[in-house]
């Protein structure tokens, strides 16, 4: 059995499974701890079910999974998906596992605190290296935590977008262990290229969304069937805007160094980690 999403409630799962069936694709729901797993039975199928899941998240009120629920399953139910402000909040919420989601409360926090009135002692103690007056090398934390720091609400939204969108797909479908992996790794290297290619005034976590870019990009090609791949588009964006942050173009100030290594991070890890991951 193949896992090709979860939904935050089992009124929606069995609409699309309902639908599923009328397709001749063998499927069933089964609860898990965020919401419910939608499982295809066969491989054969599981590209062709996963495209639909796709289809349903964007268009869960289309009219032909309401029919599919008279046709395949009990036609007495409604498309109940629960208020909209609840689901859009049990979909944030298990679109991600906890690694991500606590990323997310981290950043959020030192960002309200850096325009809260606290900017200069979070810079002081979360800034890389020589950055501030007095930063030591036994500050190991200081290789990090500039991944952290957030300078603007475009910058944080930016991040963190691609961060739940991406890194939820990884916790969710591999495990911790990976997207923890790249969460360290592409947290500290790059932010070590950046400071020698442009110096130790830089923060964001850049680096590892260019990561988790690479990797599910990677993951994508070499293993589709684990269901975490990136659309060409949306890579095709994301290096558009790393060969953007090279001009002056935006007038920003963009980590062009932690990009690139975070990107390289990431496609490296999705190599070896498509070669050792086992369905």
């Amino acid at each position: 059995m193949i896992e090709i999403g979860r939904l935050p409630n089992n009124r929606a799962a069995q609409a699309l499974v309902d639908y599923l069936k009328g397709q001749n694709v063998d499927c069933k729901i089964m609860s898990v701890e965020q919401g419910v797993a939608i499982l295809v039975l066969h491989d054969h199928d599981s590209i062709r079910a996963r495209l639909e899941f796709e289809h349903f998240i964007q268009n869960p009120h289309d009219p032909k999974y309401l029919q599919a629920s008279w046709d395949n399953g009990d036609s007495n139910l409604k498309l109940d998906y629960g208020a909209p402000g609840l689901q859009l909040f049990t979909q944030f919420i298990t679109g991600a596992g906890p690694l991500t989601l606590g990323i997310i409360l981290v950043c959020i926090g030192v960002f309200a605190g850096f325009n809260l009135g606290l900017a200069d002692p979070i810079y002081q103690y979360l800034s890389f290296f020589n950055a501030v007056p007095g930063s030591s090398l036994n500050e190991f934390w200081r290789l990090f935590t500039p991944s952290l720091l957030h300078f603007s609400a475009l910058h944080i939204i930016f991040n963190l977008l691609w961060w739940w969108y991406l890194g939820g797909k990884i916790e969710n479908k591999l495990g911790i262990s990976p997207l923890l992996i790249l969460l360290l790794v592409a947290g500290t290297l790059p932010n070590i290229v950046q400071y020698f290619v442009a110096g130790p005034h830089f923060g964001g976590l850049s680096g590892v969304v260019y990561a988790v870019v690479g990797y599910t990009w990677i993951m994508g090609t070499k293993r589709p069937e684990l269901g975490i791949g990136l659309p060409p588009a949306y890579m095709g964006f994301m290096l558009i805007w790393l060969v953007l942050g090279f001009t002056d173009m935006f007038g920003l100030s963009i980590a062009n160094g932690a990009h690139i290594g975070g990107l390289i991070v990431g496609l490296a890890q999705g190599l070896l980690d498509s070669k050792r991951i086992k369905q």
